[in-house]
């Protein structure tokens, strides 16, 4: 029996805009965008053993060193219970270890593990993999004009957005 209607699965792929996306056709494309390359990351990350986002919260600390716990909260921008459960998968999996702060007790230092190397360089492969993939078919300057496109949405966005994280670092004391 045919309803007239497109069947979920061609209803899903098809390029034609929701009614209320008319007016905006390229923040809708970067939804989408930005929606698939989170599920074709998170593909390349669980066979890492990690969630998205961890790997980011990793990245900071191979190249930040130990940092505070706060740090991580207001670098990566997320809920400080999310980074939490966060660390404690990665103290499982022996990635990160968290002591506390000599200068400061209360605060707790967070570091990369010796441990971890091995998942750095799985990581840098992974997002070298998922970066062949987004830009499959773009030459080199159509890639690097989309670097550049993107640096300037992200600063309009940034500009727009109260807690930025690129604000919030410019802003933040020395």
């Amino acid at each position: 029996m045919n309803t007239g209607h497109a069947s979920t699965a061609e209803a899903a792929c098809t390029d034609a805009l929701p009614g209320a996306a008319l007016s905006g056709p390229v923040s809708h494309a970067v939804s989408r965008v930005a929606r698939l390359h989170r599920i074709a990351a998170g593909k390349l990350l669980k066979g890492l053993g990690l969630y998205p986002g961890q790997e980011l919260l990793m990245m900071h600390l191979w190249d930040a060193g130990p940092v505070r716990q706060s740090e991580l909260i207001r670098t990566l921008d997320l809920d400080p219970s999310t980074v939490t459960k966060m660390l404690q998968r990665l103290e499982q999996t022996g990635h990160v270890r968290r002591r506390p702060d000599p200068d400061d007790r209360r605060a707790v230092l967070v570091e990369a593990t010796e441990a971890s190397c091995a998942l750095h360089r799985a990581v840098r492969d992974a997002w070298g993999s998922l970066e062949e993939h987004t830009l499959a078919g773009l030459d080199d300057g159509e890639r690097t004009e989309l670097t550049r496109l993107l640096a300037k949405v992200e600063a309009n966005l940034c500009r727009e957005t109260e807690g930025c994280p690129e604000r919030q670092a410019l802003q933040a004391p020395l």
